[in-house]
């Protein structure tokens, strides 16, 4: 078994370039962490409240800030999309258009179905539909479903201006 004997220079030299190495890592990990770091900071919360565009606790969110599921519970066919296009330009955003996923018959015009967070957006769902029955879930979201039922003719005549497509207070 021969051993190959290093000289002490080569050592020395080969442990500055793995220490030049190492540094130089950790220099860049650094770099991007502040980095990092000060895109976070000049974002600022105003500009995270801008792109959730959620309504303060306690005040009343314009219709654009509402995610509205349009649902039929009817055997109408189409009644969930025809109406879905009449809540958008109400300014509302629409999410989910289909069928009632819970399958329940719903006599009423319509039932307005909101968890907790979406209270205020719900009240202002049921003002579109004259008769709307309120139904309070557990869902954690603030999402709001209008299901349409049996009762359903028409949305109610808006009261307010409606706002033009696009514009948002947020």
């Amino acid at each position: 078994m021969s051993f190959v004997v290093e000289s002490e220079s080569s050592a020395r030299a080969r442990k500055r370039r793995r220490t030049a190495i190492v540094l130089t890592l950790v220099a860049l990990v650094l770099a991007g962490s502040f980095y990092y770091a000060a895109s976070y900071w000049n974002a600022g919360p105003s500009s995270n409240a801008a792109a959730t565009c959620t309504p303060a606790p306690g005040s009343t969110p314009v219709p654009s800030q509402v995610t509205v599921n349009v649902f039929n519970a009817t055997k109408r066919q189409g009644l969930a999309g025809s109406t879905a296009k009449l809540v958008k330009e109400r300014g509302f955003v629409v999410g989910s258009v289909q069928n009632d996923p819970a399958k329940k018959a719903v006599a009423a015009s319509a039932e307005v179905r909101y968890g907790p967070n979406g209270e205020a957006g719900a009240q202002l769902v049921i003002a579109l539909v004259a008769g709307a029955v309120p139904v309070k879930d557990t869902r954690a979201d603030a999402s709001v479903d209008l299901v349409l039922g049996d009762g359903f003719t028409a949305l109610a005549q808006p009261t307010a201006p409606v706002p033009a497509p696009g514009a948002s207070p947020c």
